[in-house]
């Protein structure tokens, strides 16, 4: 994908000055977002023709048209405050088509699982919610500023939470019409591709064994300390719902960790709030817990950006000795893989007579017995 071409802009000297280009996306992740927006919309379109969605045929069109809208507008202005040019910029209808796949599948998701009654705005309201928080509640990852709320889950909790009387798709509403067991179809239909998805492109495996491992074992936990009929919560795994949770959205690879233990912490922690969520008798629990291990998350990159900062600052000020190498960031700490030595080689250390650099820099070679001066 080429880069953007802006407009030079002009500077307070009166020299031209670039504007910076947008960050580049990922292919495999391109790749990824463009068969999660085709699956979504395959399911929608079977759903409101064959299986019985229950929302008017018009609100998935309204909710595309919501997210589109306000996911452009807020680029706008973040491009603008960074100094950069807009992302759907620079690749002609494909460069805007690809920038839209994760509001697409926002919006189609928030309208075909939350229900809402006749209340479009409802509706519309969590699409907003969802697009917007991208922009809102973000946190450092990897020197830059990433949204860490999944936004569809985020969109359907808000509308639980601010509206009581609305709920959550009911279970028919994805094989009312289907019978002589086709209704296992369409759940082994979504399994298959989910799988297929999330082994070779999200590369999630771990956190959805991680999430059904320990969902079977909150069942059996509920079962022996409430009483809860562990087959009855167990029921609930052969669901569409459950099934597209499982595939679709708990694996969003924008806002899960990539290592595998950050991914085992991720999906087991979403299992075990949801089982305490459920033995308090909250309702739609799943949705509740996955936020909430979402915002454990984004506090985790937090701090971690601010225990960064204050090592610099220390080792600026000279109170680290020089010679301690700057430590590298977590491997298994939900947002990064494992960096290779060379990038973590000190090449500031600019020697003149009478110095000598840190061993590994590119500076002089030490010699003996002279002082070392901090970078």
């Amino acid at each position: 994908m080429s880069a953007p071409q802006p407009t030079p802009s002009k500077t307070t000297s009166g020299e031209r000055k670039e504007p910076a280009t947008p960050p580049h996306r990922n292919e495999k992740a391109v790749t990824a977002l463009r068969r999660f927006a085709i699956s979504i919309s395959v399911l929608n379109i079977f759903g409101y023709t064959v299986l019985g969605f229950e929302q008017p045929w018009t609100w998935p069109f309204i909710a595309l048209a919501t997210a589109y809208t306000v996911e452009i507008f807020l680029e706008m202005i973040g491009a603008r405050s960074e100094g950069r040019a807009p992302r759907y910029r620079g690749n002609g209808v494909r460069g805007m088509v690809e920038f839209l796949y994760p509001a697409h599948i926002t919006a189609l998701a928030v309208n075909m699982l939350s229900y809402v009654n006749d209340l479009v705005w409802v509706m519309v309201f969590g699409v907003v919610v969802a697009v917007g928080a991208k922009w809102v509640l973000r946190a450092p990852v990897r020197g830059r500023l990433r949204h860490f709320m999944n936004p569809s889950n985020f969109g359907i909790a808000v509308i639980l939470l601010l509206f009581p009387w609305a709920s959550i798709a009911p279970p028919y509403h994805f094989t009312i019409y289907l019978d002589g067991g086709l209704n296992w179809l369409v759940p082994a239909i979504i399994v298959v591709l989910g799988t297929m998805l999330n082994a070779k492109l999200t590369e999630r495996m771990w956190l959805i064994l991680a999430w059904v491992g320990g969902y079977i074992l909150q069942a059996v936990v509920r079962g022996v300390l409430f009483d809860t009929s562990i087959p009855a919560a167990l029921a609930m795994m052969s669901g569409v719902a459950f099934v597209l949770f499982t595939n679709y959205m708990i694996t969003d690879p924008g806002t899960t960790p990539s290592s595998k233990w950050g991914q085992i912490a991720f999906g087991g922690g979403v299992a075990g709030l949801y089982g305490v969520l459920t033995a308090l008798g909250v309702a739609y629990g799943i949705f509740f817990a996955t936020a909430l291990v979402c915002l454990i998350r984004g506090a985790h990159l937090w701090s971690i950006d601010i225990r960064d900062r204050k090592q610099a600052a220390e080792r600026a000020d000279g109170t680290t000795p020089a010679q301690v190498a700057p430590v590298p960031p977590p491997t298994d700490d939900f947002m990064t893989k494992e960096l290779t030595p060379e990038q973590f080689t000190d090449s500031r250390c600019e020697c003149a007579d009478g110095c000598s650099c840190p061993a590994g820099s590119t500076g002089n070679k030490p010699q003996e017995e002279k002082a070392v001066v901090p970078a």
